[in-house]
């Protein structure tokens, strides 16, 4: 028996901008976050990446991608991004701007479209993982097509 994949709006972006990726369902855990979903694919939870709504000091969302096993720190990726303050967005909030659940919440493909902000070294890994838009499926992709559909400013925002 095969296992049936949801096709949500991060997939329908993906198949219209002709990525390839592979499909990758676990069960998901409230509060669980990368380290549950790596553990649950067998792989290394830096390769997982997490996708944050936040919001700067005039409440305009953006999305930041940062890898699984490091947090963001909000200063660096303020004085990059040339913003005062960035902080996250309640759960509420963030789900109004992506259309997705928190921890369910991808990149592609979401309600209203936000600058990205990814962590430089993402860019340097053969494959990552990340939300396909549903909690519990994760998708396999190349970093270079992350970067081809979503054009983020790359940044250095990883707390040391």
């Amino acid at each position: 028996m095969s296992q049936k994949f949801p096709v949500t709006q991060a997939i329908r972006a993906l198949r219209a901008a002709g990525v390839e990726w592979t499909d990758h369902l676990y069960d998901y855990e409230e509060h669980g976050g990368s380290a549950v979903a790596a553990a649950s694919l067998g792989v290394d939870e830096h390769c997982v990446i997490k996708t944050l709504i936040m919001q700067d000091e005039n409440r305009k969302p953006l999305i930041v991608l940062m890898h699984g096993d490091r947090e963001v720190s909000t200063r660096s990726l303020a004085r990059q991004a040339g913003v005062k303050h960035i902080e996250p967005c309640t759960p509420e909030t963030a789900n109004k701007h992506s259309g997705y659940l928190v921890g369910g919440t991808s990149p592609f493909g979401t309600r209203h479209p936000m600058p990205v902000y990814m962590e430089a070294s993402i860019a340097g890994l053969p494959k990552i993982f990340i939300n396909g838009g549903k909690r519990g499926y994760q998708v396999c992709l190349a970093p270079a097509d992350v970067i081809r559909l979503l054009k983020p400013t790359l940044v250095d925002a990883a707390q040391a």
